[in-house]
C-alpha cells in the first residue's frame, strides 16, 4: 500500500473534510470505505497500549481510509541479536555443572542419614524443606527430582493438623516450618489444609508477632506471605495470612538496613507468586542467596546450589542465543517485516517463553509458543486497526477454508498475512504430530477458528456501535484473549504424553483453559479501558459491568474487576494442584505458566505494546545478560 496521505488524529478520532486521491480528485470521507475501527484488544496478550498512543490514518490505492497505531518498532533487530557471545556452550562448562549436580544429589542423600554432620532430628525437617525450597527458587529442580520427592516424602510422614516443627522430635510446632511445609508440599501436589495456619493466632484469633522484629521473626513471616499466595478457593485463613504478612513485611522494609533479606522481600511483595516467572525470580535470587549464611554447614551447602545455579543460568544463556538466531531467520523469512501495520515483538514472546520452560528439550515449546504469539499480534493488529469490517469478513472465511487458493480474493497485503498463518500452524502441527504420535491439526485449526471468530464478534460490536452484556462480552473475550490459540500447539510439541482424557483437563472444555483466559481479558481489560475510552471505544469489562448494574462507579466497577482477578488465581492454583488428580502436575505446568507470563506482561502496563519499559528489562536480565560466575 502506498500511502497518498497521512493526517493525524485527534483523540476523538474525528475524519477531515475531505481526501485527496492519487489522481487529484477530491474524496467526501463519508463516500470512503470506513475500517472497522475496532476496540484495544483488552484482556488479550496483545493489546493496544495502556496509555495515550498517536494514531494516523492513511489513503490507500484504492481509496480506502486505513488507521495505523504509532506502534514502537522492533528492538532487538537481527545484527544485535547476531553480536551476542554465548561462551558458556563449551563442553567444559557442562562437564562441571555435572560435577556439581552429583555433588548436591550427594548433599540430599546426607540428610537420609539419622544424626548426620549436616542433619538431627531436630532440624532434619526445615533443613530438607529449604533445601526443596532452594533448589526450585534458584531455578535447578529439574536436576533433582528423585531428592525431592525423597525429602518431601519425609516431611509429609510427620505432617499433622497442627504443621510440623523444625526437626522429627520437635516437642512443638512452629509458624516458619508449617508455612513453608505448606506451600514445598502443595506446589508438589500434597494433599495439606492450610487450616494448619489457624494453630498461630492469638486468643483473639489474630496473626501476631512479637514487637522485636529479628530477622528470623522477619524471615517467619516472609515464609507465611509467601505460603498465602498458594492459596485455593474458599479458604480464608489464606486471606488473613497474607493481609497480616504484607502489612507486616511493609512495616519491616522501614526499619531493617539494606541487605540481602530486604532485597529478598522487595521481590517478593512485588511479584507475589503468579507474577514471579521462574527464571526471573532465579535469577534475582541468586543475588541475595547465603548472603547471610554464618555456619559452616549452611556455607558449604549455599556454596554449591549457588555456584550450580550460576552455571546452568549461563548454559540456557548459550541455548537461547542459538534459538534467538533461528527466530529471527524464521521472522524475516516469513515475510514479516514487510508488515509495517503490526508490532514485532517476537523476541519478548520468546522471553516469556524461556522464562516459564528452560528445559533444554523444550526448544520446540519455546519457539513454537514465539510463533504463535507472533502471528497472533499480527491477526490483532489488522482486525484492531488496519483492516476493513469487509475484509475481515473474507480474511475470516478465507481461515476456515484453509486452503492457500483462498488467497485469491484477498487484498495484496492479507495475502501474506494469511500465508504465515497457514504456514507455521501447519508446521506446528507437524511438530506435534511427531511429539504426540497422532494428527493434530483439524483439533487445533478449530481453536484458531474459534479465535478468528471471537475477533470478528467484537469488530461487529464496535461496527454497530453495541455494548453488550458483561456475560457476552466476558465469554466471547475469553476465546479472543488467545490464551488457548497461544498454549494448544507449543505444548503439544513437548515430551510430555498427551492423550485425549489428559487434553481435556490442560485445553477445552477444562476450567484450567477457562480460567487462564479470564485472567487475560479481566487484568488486560483493567491496564487498557482508559486509553480505548478516549479514542470512543467504549466496550470494555468495566463499561460492560457499569451497564449491567446502573448506579454503578468506574471505582465499583474495577473492584469488582479486581475481586475477579484474585478468585480467578484462586482457582488456577486449585486446577493445576489439586491432590489425588488423575493428571499429572506436569502435563498442566506450562498451560498454567503460560497464563502467568501473560499475566506479568500486564502487571504494569500493555507490556506487549509498549515493550520499552519493564518487558525490556526482563528480556536483558533473563535472555541477553549471562550472571556473573
Amino acid at each position: 500500500m502506498s500511502p497518498v496521505s497521512v493526517i493525524s488524529l485527534p483523540s476523538d478520532l474525528c475524519l477531515p473534510t475531505s481526501f485527496i486521491d492519487r489522481s487529484g480528485r477530491e474524496l467526501n470521507p463519508l463516500h470512503i470505505t470506513i475500517p472497522n475501527l475496532g476496540m484495544c484488544r483488552k484482556g488479550k496478550l496483545m493489546t493496544r497500549a495502556s496509555m495515550s498512543m498517536s494514531l494516523t490514518t492513511s489513503v490507500s490505492d484504492d481509496a480506502v481510509v486505513r488507521r495505523r497505531g504509532d506502534f514502537h518498532s522492533n528492538l532487538w533487530d537481527d545484527d544485535f541479536i547476531q553480536s551476542l557471545s554465548a561462551p558458556y556452550g563449551e563442553p567444559s562448562y557442562r562437564e562441571r555443572a555435572e560435577r556439581l549436580i552429583g555433588e548436591v544429589k550427594k548433599l540430599f542423600n546426607s540428610m537420609s542419614e539419622e544424626d548426620g554432620e549436616l542433619i538431627t532430628p531436630l532440624d532434619d525437617l526445615i533443613q530438607r524443606l529449604w533445601m526443596v525450597d532452594s533448589v526450585e527458587r534458584l531455578g535447578i529442580d529439574r536436576h533433582f527430582k528423585n531428592e525431592i520427592k525423597s525429602a518431601l516424602d519425609h516431611v509429609y510422614s510427620y505432617w499433622s493438623e497442627k504443621g510440623i516443627g523444625c526437626g522429627r522430635e520437635s516437642v512443638v510446632t512452629d509458624l516458619n516450618s508449617t508455612a513453608l511445609g505448606l506451600r514445598t508440599l502443595r506446589l508438589r501436589g500434597y494433599d495439606v489444609s492450610a487450616d494448619v495456619l489457624n494453630h498461630f493466632k492469638n486468643q483473639s484469633g489474630q496473626f501476631a508477632c512479637t514487637l522485636n522484629q529479628t530477622e528470623d521473626q522477619i524471615r517467619t513471616v516472609l515464609n507465611l506471605y509467601r505460603a498465602s499466595l498458594i492459596a485455593f478457593p474458599g479458604e480464608k485463613v489464606m486471606d488473613e495470612a497474607e493481609t497480616f504478612s504484607a502489612k507486616y513485611l511493609k512495616e519491616a522494609l522501614q526499619k531493617i538496613p539494606v541487605s540481602s533479606l530486604s532485597r529478598e522481600i522487595e521481590d517478593v511483595l512485588e511479584y507475589g507468586w503468579h507474577t514471579y516467572l521462574p527464571r526471573l525470580e532465579a535469577r534475582n535470587y541468586m543475588d541475595v542467596f547465603g548472603q547471610d549464611t554464618e555456619n559452616s554447614k549452611s556455607y558449604m551447602k549455599t556454596e554449591k546450589l549457588l555456584e550450580l545455579a550460576k552455571l546452568e543460568f549461563n548454559i540456557f544463556h548459550a541455548l537461547q542465543k542459538r534459538e534467538l538466531e533461528y527466530l529471527v531467520r524464521w521472522w524475516k523469512g516469513s515475510g514479516s517485516p514487510q508488515m509495517t501495520f503490526c508490532r514485532h515483538r517476537h523476541v519478548e514472546y520468546y522471553t516469556l517463553a524461556s522464562c516459564i520452560a528452560f528445559e533444554p528439550q523444550h526448544s520446540g515449546f519455546r519457539l513454537g509458543f514465539a510463533k504463535a504469539c507472533h502471528i497472533i499480534t499480527v491477526l490483532d493488529d489488522m482486525y484492531d486497526t488496519f483492516g476493513t469490517l469487509d475484509e475481515l469478513e473474507l480474511f475470516t472465511a478465507a481461515i476456515k477454508r484453509w486452503d492457500p487458493s483462498a488467497t485469491e480474493c484477498l487484498p495484496e497485503y492479507m495475502k501474506g498475512v494469511y500465508m504465515i498463518v497457514y504456514n507455521t500452524v501447519n508446521e506446528m502441527s507437524q511438530e506435534a504430530d511427531k511429539a504426540q504420535g497422532r494428527d493434530t491439526l483439524n483439533y487445533c485449526r478449530q481453536a484458531w477458528e474459534e479465535y478468528i471468530d471471537a475477533y470478528m464478534q467484537e469488530a461487529k460490536w464496535i461496527a454497530s456501535g453495541e455494548v453488550p452484556t458483561f456475560e457476552e462480552y466476558y465469554e466471547n473475550g475469553k476465546v479472543s484473549s488467545a490464551h488457548r490459540v497461544s498454549a494448544l500447539q507449543p505444548i503439544l510439541t513437548t515430551d510430555i504424553p498427551f492423550p485425549e482424557h489428559v487434553l481435556k483437563e490442560v485445553d477445552i472444555p477444562s476450567k484450567l483453559n477457562d480460567l487462564a483466559s479470564a485472567i487475560l481479558r479481566l487484568r488486560g481489560d483493567t491496564r487498557c479501558y482508559q486509553a480505548d475510552r478516549a479514542r470512543g471505544e467504549e466496550a470494555s469489562c468495566i463499561s460492560c459491568y457499569m451497564k449491567d448494574n446502573p448506579g454503578t462507579t468506574e471505582e465499583d466497577a474495577l473492584n469488582h474487576i479486581n475481586a475477579m482477578i484474585r478468585d480467578v488465581i484462586k482457582g488456577l492454583n486449585w486446577e493445576l494442584l489439586k491432590p489425588n488428580s488423575s493428571v499429572p502436575i506436569s502435563a498442566k505446568k506450562h498451560a498454567f505458566d503460560i497464563s502467568r507470563a501473560f499475566h506479568y506482561g500486564y502487571k504494569y502496563r500493555d507490556g506487549y505494546t509498549i515493550a520499552s519499559i519493564e518487558t525490556k528489562s526482563l528480556v536483558k536480565r533473563t535472555v541477553i545478560d549471562p550472571v556473573t560466575l
